[in-house]
């Protein structure tokens, strides 16, 4: 199978963040092994999704990961010109759900097993294939460390194939989600003065949130981002029943987008600080107010790697020229940084065309994956 074959055997398999991949996984399993690759699975407690995984050449230090998730967001209401799980070639385009992101990293390296197998490497390559990355990196932690520690020889080189038109992203803003709950007292809207609505305490929460951002980007920043700054978010808020009734219940839901340094606890404890001062307040009016905060997403280490770093320098000898940039999306790259691995992002197509109807992948973007694992073979062969 050639690499457009590959991706389109991959697209129909229309494996949405959450659900079950094990049709995909084990897809992919029979075609590692038609190649002579012993290929494993490693099961969630359910038994539904699995991660995927393999090496290819000797048991030997020194190998690079090749990463990357086999599941894809959802296609309902969007306004597709083509059947989204059918991979449709037009001038030079391949349209489909997850052809870009990213599936087509996963064609390219599946399509070099042969040559991967044929040559005579000295070090090895690693696939790592995630499931549930579209629903908050769920399984990018359990990917890196089952490959850190499944194998025994030492491998600390990971490139996750996310869509950066084959340049290289070193790095990422981490990323977590988050749904406040207020509890207010229930009255007729006059005695606004008697009662604790929990829309207006919303309100204040959220202007809190706004002022500590304004905080956060005067005590640091960083210049290879945009925003160079931690940004908070407020995305949605519901609460209330009429006009003339003082909500009882409100929520909203909002995100924290930190740069490399910046820390979701300290955020979040300054928060919880925040909250806490204004139930001790507030409970002299209506002991039953309250304020809780769950935890949506989980959260996503931001990515960092230097400029000068081990795993940069190999993408420079493969023929990775581009400019190094940085990205606001959460990917499974920090996850990697995070247990242990030299990690940057680089891969075919363009992250302007993730999640959108008619996403698409250029034929040449395959084409220069393909060469970029190709140029691999030769420095593992070294």
């Amino acid at each position: 199978m050639n690499v457009k074959s590959i991706l389109e055997k991959l697209v129909s398999f229309d494996v949405l963040g959450g659900e079950s991949n094990l049709d995909l996984a084990k897809w992919i399993v029979q075609y590692l092994s038609n190649h002579g690759v012993e290929a494993h699975m490693l099961y969630n407690e359910e038994r539904n999704k699995a991660l995927v995984h393999c090496r290819i050449g000797p048991a030997a230090d020194g190998g690079v990961v090749l990463s990357g998730h086999m599941d894809v967001v959802p296609v309902e209401g969007q306004d597709w010109n083509t059947d989204p799980f059918t991979l449709t070639e037009k001038e030079g385009l391949l349209y489909g759900r997850g052809s870009c992101d990213m599936k087509g990293f996963l064609a390219c390296c599946l399509s070099m097993v042969t040559e991967f197998k044929s040559a005579k490497l000295k070090k090895p390559v690693y696939f790592a294939f995630s499931y549930d990355e579209e629903i908050g990196c769920m399984a990018g932690d359990l990917m890196a460390q089952t490959i850190r520690d499944f194998y025994p020889e030492n491998c600390t080189d990971a490139i996750i194939g996310e869509p950066s038109l084959m340049e290289p992203i070193i790095g990422q803003k981490g990323i977590c989600f988050y749904r406040t709950h207020v509890n207010g007292s229930e009255g007729h809207s006059s005695r606004i003065m008697e009662e604790v609505s929990a829309v207006h305490e919303s309100a204040r929460l959220i202007l809190w949130l706004e002022d500590k951002m304004k905080r956060l980007k005067a005590e640091r920043t960083d210049a290879r981002f945009n925003p160079p700054h931690s940004s908070i978010h407020v995305g949605k808020v519901k609460g209330g029943i009429a006009t003339n009734i003082i909500a009882d219940q409100c929520y909203f839901d909002w995100d924290v987008r930190t740069i490399p340094g910046d820390d979701f606890d300290d955020i979040m404890n300054d928060f919880y600080t925040h909250c806490k001062e204004r139930m001790e307040f507030l409970r002299s009016l209506f002991p039953a107010f309250e304020i809780y905060t769950e935890e949506v997403h989980p959260p996503v280490p931001p990515l960092d790697t230097a400029s000068d770093s081990k795993i940069l320098k190999l993408l420079r000898s493969i023929g990775i020229n581009g400019p190094e940039q940085t990205v606001a999306f959460a990917a499974e790259a920090g996850q990697f940084e995070r247990n242990g691995f030299d990690a940057i992002i680089c891969g075919p197509g363009s992250i302007t065309q993730a999640h959108r109807a008619n996403e698409f992948i250029a034929v040449d973007q395959l084409d220069k994956g393909r060469t970029m694992l190709r140029n691999l073979i030769h420095v593992l062969s070294e």
